[in-house]
Order: structure tokens, then C-alpha cells, then sequence
């Protein structure tokens, strides 16, 4: 049902836990299957240096979640908004039709915490 590297993942998530001084802050979650992800970002000079995540929810969404942190520690804010639905998807070699979700999942909660990390500097730049 689920690929090697799901299982890698889910087994051996990578990144996992929270950044104190958060650069920004995402939270997703689904209320019809249960799955919430937070992801934390550190960005400096416009780059993701680093990324942790805390998801409560099954296996698909511990290994979605770790591989959307893989896939964008060490890119800009721009780079990591494009990476897809279907890319984190597709970097664990697929998901099971019924757990697509959980890939949606994880981009969404990278792109609020992106939106997040906007807003507070935008701020700053305000003040």
C-alpha cells in the first residue's frame, strides 16, 4: 500500500519538534480524517535554513510532513511556494489515492507558515 520511502519517512521522520524563534508559523489541519500540521520555519536572507514540524495524524501525514521539510530547507521563500501537492507526492514515490490529502496537507501548512513569516515582516518594515 505505501512506498519504501513513506515508510522510511513515517518510520524515521526527519525535522521534527519546533523553532523557538520561528521565522513563521503554518497550521493545517482536516476535521474529516483528524490530520494537524504545524510547520516552523528560520528564514535568513531569503532562504529556509531551517524547518521543523509537529502533525498529529497517521502514518501518510508523519511522512509528508517530513518530506516537505526536506524538499525546502535551503530554498528561497519562492522556490519552496512552488513546490506542489503532487511534488511532495511524488518525492515519496506516490500515496494511496484515499491519502492524497495528507500531501495537501503539508504544502498548505508550508505556505501558511511562508504567509506567516510575510505578514511579520511586513510588519517590521511598517514600523
Amino acid at each position: 500500500m505505501y512506498s519504501e520511502k513513506v515508510m522510511d519517512h513515517f518510520q524515521n521522520p526527519r525535522n521534527v519538534g519546533e523553532i523557538e524563534d520561528a521565522s513563521g508559523v503554518g497550521t493545517e489541519g482536516n476535521p474529516t480524517c483528524g490530520d494537524l500540521m504545524t510547520i516552523y520555519i528560520k528564514v535568513e536572507d531569503n532562504i529556509i535554513t531551517d524547518i521543523k514540524f509537529k502533525t498529529f495524524g497517521c502514518g501518510a501525514a508523519i511522512a509528508t510532513s517530513s518530506m516537505i521539510t526536506e524538499m525546502a530547507v535551503g530554498k528561497t521563500i519562492e522556490e519552496a511556494l512552488k513546490i506542489s501537492r503532487n511534488d511532495v507526492a511524488d518525492e515519496l514515490e506516490g500515496l494511496p489515492p484515499v491519502k492524497m490529502h495528507c500531501s495537501n496537507l503539508a504544502a498548505d501548512a508550508l505556505r501558511a507558515a511562508i504567509a506567516d513569516y510575510k505578514m511579520k515582516e511586513a510588519e517590521k518594515s511598517a514600523d
